[in-house]
């Protein structure tokens, strides 16, 4: 079957959308828009190194409660942005575990910190560890592990197909990584205002009960993954059996905070 859903991304207010969905056992159910072409992920870039800390954890170079980044803060810490670190400055604002502070600073940190376990720069890591063992040879990440990722649909559905039946890693490990860390914190959702609880696995966000939000109004509360402020997202919903990627060359805004929820909703309603 292809996605008629998927087309919708035509009336976005923006020069070029791609879109695409994947089932949980690898079948690309459609593409829509150039899949081949590569954008600017920004914050997308953060599962992908999640991804890559996590293949460190299981090959033993680190492990997960180890200390990483500010005096008391460990790798999970740092994953699940309660490492106290501020948005986007190396500096405390918070004592580790206390609040859940969406920080770009923290995802640097863990880049510096597998890198220095490893003796193999970040981005080579990743390069070894994710991109080529899943075909993903169209994606680079060309500076910070937090929002320097570039892209395709095609290599990032090779991606989610991964996230819902690993082969890279332990099954047990991502069902980890998807796993609400740090219960009951509160915080900042960028562009969505404070949520209480701001539910975040390692490296991925967690719907939950979250609202306002950027995925559908019929998303499952398990529903996991992240958008970027280049106008992009990823989300894969276990319940649905599916994921989905969008990419763009806009920046995200008001346009995409009313345009997003009801694209995945009628994803699902398809899908179903």
């Amino acid at each position: 079957m292809s996605l008629n859903s998927l087309a919708s991304i035509e009336n976005w207010p923006v020069p070029t959308a791609a879109a695409g969905v994947v089932r949980a056992d690898g079948t690309v159910v459609g593409t829509h828009g150039p899949a081949d072409r590569r954008f600017a992920l920004a914050s997308v870039t953060k599962p992908l190194a999640a991804y890559a800390v996590l293949v460190a954890y299981e090959e033993g170079a680190i492990e997960l409660d180890e200390p990483a980044g500010p005096p008391g803060a460990t790798v999970r810490h740092l994953l699940a942005h309660t490492s106290g670190l501020a948005f986007d400055e190396h500096r405390v604002t918070a004592p580790p575990g206390e609040r859940r502070l969406y920080s770009n600073a923290g995802f640097e940190q863990l880049g510096d910190h597998v890198s220095k376990a490893t003796d193999i720069p970040f981005s080579d890591y990743l390069h070894q560890a994710v991109l080529e063992p899943l075909g993903m040879t169209r994606t680079t990440l060309d500076g910070s592990p937090a929002k320097d990722g570039v892209s395709t649909v095609e290599d990032l559905l090779r991606f989610a197909a991964e996230l819902q039946a690993p082969r890279l890693l332990d099954p047990r490990t991502v069902a980890e990584a998807m796993t609400v860390q740090y219960p009951g914190t509160k915080g900042v959702l960028p562009g969505y205002g404070h949520q209480n609880p701001n539910d975040w696995g390692l490296g991925f966000e967690i719907r939950a009960s979250k609202s306002p939000h950027w995925t559908g109004s019929s998303s499952s509360s398990r529903t996991f993954g992240h958008f970027g402020q280049s106008g992009t997202f990823l989300w894969i919903d276990p319940d649905a059996g599916a994921a989905c990627v969008a990419l763009t060359d806009r920046a995200f805004g008001p346009w995409a905070v009313e345009a997003w929820p009801p694209f995945t909703d009628g994803v699902l309603t398809e899908l179903r």
